[in-house]
């Protein structure tokens, strides 16, 4: 009886644990899924400054591309709402031409994060 007891509970366990990673697999997989794809207006800044370049580093793009020079990120600074969003891996690699330009980036928002799909442009 004793035995039945003990592999009882330990199938208990097992069913437990199983269910528990499959859970907080959904989990992790909802914060992208069902998260529409969004188009946001701003301008390509860098994490260092962000909403507002410091006097006397030149224009926008020069002071954008000296502080992603020196190991800073590209990031869209929406002025208007005054919140960054920081720019995923491709987003980094398209934003470098418009660097300091006001733009539209489409993408999907998670937090603070955009998953870029294009960057344009903005008139």
């Amino acid at each position: 009886m004793k035995t039945l007891s003990v592999k009882l509970a330990l199938v208990l366990l097992v069913a437990v644990a199983a269910l528990a990673v499959s859970t907080s697999g959904i989990a992790q997989n909802s914060n992208t899924k069902g998260v529409q794809e969004r188009t946001l207006i701003g301008f390509i800044s860098d994490n260092h400054c962000g909403l507002k370049h410091m006097a006397g580093m030149g224009d926008d793009k020069s002071c954008t591309l000296m502080c992603v020079k020196g190991g800073g990120k590209f990031v869209l600074a929406d002025r208007d709402h005054k919140r960054v969003y920081q720019l995923d891996k491709a987003g980094q690699d398209k934003a470098r031409e418009f660097a300091g330009q006001k733009v539209k980036v489409s993408g999907r928002v998670v937090g603070k994060t955009i998953r870029v799909s294009a960057i344009e442009a903005a008139s």
